[in-house]
């Protein structure tokens, strides 16, 4: 009888005990970071920095078609925590090479699926992984970041185009990932509206989140949404069940129906990232690596053949050149000049946009008449400029071989793809399929029209940027109260932290405040023409344009010198300083020679850089600043050359919405 009750009790406690609540940690390598797992009847994680609660009892998990939730009565069959130190080749980002150092917790459970966190010492991630072979439906993922108080956060919504109608979730599914940032609490945050990434969060001591994600295949973009109390809750487009051609141009797959899903995966796999970024001092999100680093490694074996540079860009400025005796826009003769433009200026790339291939047709082998594309091609070949072709997404999706093929055979050096305005799975497999297809080709890549980056440079270093940002050709429509100055100063600890931005600046028409309007034309931008010159190193942005007419810059002889012989990859990037929506500025070398970047909101303000950054001995620095009377005619500046060590300091004065570039060459 003894026995028997013994085995009742063993079969009564031994299945308790696999549900007993257990708690997993790792820190960062430093320490300062600590992540803490607590397995029970749910999953939930904390996030510490420095003693500092920045995430609290964070719930995650991932819901399959069939019912069965990972995360939900989990069993742990094993676990261990790995240290991690190397080095990461970088040879098209702010740095050539990025320092991967890392505590992982790996943990195992029971039905053949885990969770994998790895802690930095700028920041945690973590993500599922599933060992099964078979195909599996994903209806549901749960990404809560939960915080201990009211804190402050940088959202940008997803824009509402209804004329201040509420919009469904489903509705904002289609949007292009662009607008400015909303300084608001948790607690106030728009439950009816979705917010794109990266979003910022103020946490005590001055310190920051930046919550982003990172190795997207095969999977939807995460968007957050107000949760209870002082959370976020994720939501994801459903998988397109019924799709049709239109939106602008007839170039988009609209989507019309969607299933009870997010995703369908096949076999064992990993699922995105979802990270959470720390700095201490706002500059350091301005350096920041981390997507990158979490990104799958380049599937291209050889980038030998992959250029980045300049490009002498026609749409911002409405093909609007002068002084010549053809009529301008989109012909052989205009973009002869502009090709003649970038071969005298050492810029690398024209870019054709949208109008050579014939409207409203989806069809890049329809060129309009006023085209002869292989005359252009040759011409910039003979010059030593390569030439960048436009398309709709839908264009290039439907024939992406043949086109691929054709372009790249007739010496086309890559597409600037656009429209996408979507980022559920269906969407991802596209990107992932262009970039495969136009690495085959030896073809660079620019997304337009696109989410966020999450790492996919580094898995297919063709493409060179990505838009998803509220970039300077906003100005060619937006009222002054779209303030551009601010965004400016914000998009560095936020946007950027993501990857590259394909944010267009260069423009030679600067307004002082109150002195901007829109002009379709002859567009300009709001601030200094200082500053101007100062984002072509605070931006991150390898494949980097002028936006402004050939014949502006060519009236201004100075600043186009300046633009025109400036990197747009870099082997070392510095943060000297920076505080959110404020100010910041940036150290960028190449090879010896160094350039500083620095930006002010509309306050004026007097920065004094200390140049001990510098290896020592001297160099020859060429600066641009802002003019005694640029806060009232943005394009006033001053040039000045003189010698300087690095034992010096660099005072200078910004103006409202002012900047200043500097460029320091070696000389001994």
């Amino acid at each position: 009888m003894k026995k028997i009750f013994i085995i009742i009790m063993l079969i009564l406690v031994i299945p308790a005990l696999g549900y007993a609540a257990k708690t997993l940690t790792a820190q960062s390598p430093d320490g300062k970071i600590i992540v803490e797992v607590r397995v029970d009847k749910d999953i939930r994680y904390t996030l510490t920095h420095g003693g500092d609660v920045l995430l609290e009892r964070s719930p995650l998990s991932l819901t399959l078609a069939s019912g069965e939730v990972w995360g939900k009565d989990a069993r742990i069959s094993g676990s261990k925590v790995t240290p991690h130190s190397g080095v990461i080749s970088s040879p098209f980002g702010i740095s050539e090479t990025v320092k991967d150092e890392y505590n992982e917790l790996t943990i195992r459970f029971r039905g053949d699926w885990g969770l994998t966190f790895r802690v930095y010492n700028e920041g945690m991630a973590y993500r599922f992984f599933s060992s099964r072979k078979e195909a599996l439906q994903i209806q549901a993922e749960e990404a809560g970041f939960s915080f201990p108080a009211d804190f402050g956060t940088y959202t940008a919504y997803v824009r509402n185009n209804s004329n201040g109608e509420k919009e469904s979730f489903e509705k904002q599914f289609r949007n292009s990932f662009e607008n400015t940032y909303e300084q608001v609490k948790l607690s106030q945050l728009d439950a009816g509206r979705l917010i794109f990434l990266p979003l910022l969060v103020e946490a005590p001591n001055g310190k920051k989140i930046c919550i982003t994600e990172a190795d997207l295949e095969a999977y939807p973009g995460l968007y957050l949404n107000k949760g209870d109390g002082y959370s976020l809750k994720s939501v994801f487009a459903g998988y397109p069940k019924t799709t049709e051609q239109g939106g602008h141009n007839r170039l988009q797959q609209l989507v019309r129906e969607r299933e009870n899903y997010i995703a369908e995966v096949k076999g064992a796999r990993t699922f995105p990232w979802r990270i959470a970024i720390v700095s201490a001092e706002d500059k350091e999100l301005a350096v920041s690596d981390m997507s990158y680093k979490l990104a799958s490694p380049s599937r291209v074996d050889d980038i030998s053949w992959i250029k980045p540079g300049k490009v002498a860009w026609d749409w911002w400025n409405d093909w609007n050149i002068y002084g010549v005796d053809f009529e301008s826009g989109v012909n052989t003769e205009t973009y002869k000049y502009y090709i003649d433009f970038a071969y005298r200026n050492g810029i690398e790339y024209v870019i054709l946009d949208e109008g050579w291939a014939v409207n409203l047709q989806a069809d890049l082998f329809q060129v309009v008449p006023s085209i002869d594309l292989p005359e252009i091609i040759r011409y910039g070949n003979e010059r030593n400029v390569g030439i960048i072709l436009w398309a709709g997404y839908w264009a290039f999706d439907r024939d992406m071989e043949r086109v691929c093929k054709h372009y790249a055979d007739l010496g086309v050096k890559g597409f600037k793809v656009d429209f996408m305005d979507r980022d559920d799975q269906q969407m991802v497999d596209f990107i992932h399929r262009a970039s495969q297809t136009a690495a085959k080709h030896r073809l660079l890549l620019d997304f337009h029209g696109m989410y966020k980056p999450a790492g996919l440079q580094r898995t297919y270093p063709n493409v060179l940027n990505f838009e998803g940002v509220h970039g300077l050709e906003q100005l060619k429509w937006s009222p002054e109260s779209v303030d551009m100055v601010t965004y400016d100063v914000t998009i560095p600890f936020i946007r950027m932290v993501a990857g590259p931005m394909d944010y267009t600046q260069g423009a030679m028409r600067n307004a002082s405040r109150g002195n901007y309007r829109p002009i379709n034309t002859e567009p300009m931008s709001q601030g200094t023409r200082s500053r101007q010159l100062a984002l072509y190193v605070v931006f991150d942005s390898p494949l980097n344009m002028l936006c402004d007419s050939p014949t502006n810059y060519m009236k201004e002889l100075e600043s186009l010198e300046f633009i025109a012989q400036i990197p747009t990859v870099w082997d070392e990037s510095v943060a000297l300083n920076g505080e959110v929506a404020k100010y910041v500025t940036l150290a960028r070398r190449k090879g010896n020679d160094w350039y500083i970047g620095g930006i002010t909101g509309w306050d004026e303000r007097d920065m004094s850089i200390d140049l001990s950054f510098l290896p020592q001995g001297e160099y020859r620095m060429t600066l641009f600043r802002d003019g005694a009377n640029a806060h009232r005619k943005g394009s006033d500046y001053k040039r000045e050359v003189r010698n300087v060590t690095s034992g010096d300091n660099l005072s200078v004065h910004l103006a409202p919405g002012g900047g200043f570039a500097v460029k320091l060459e070696k000389i001994q």
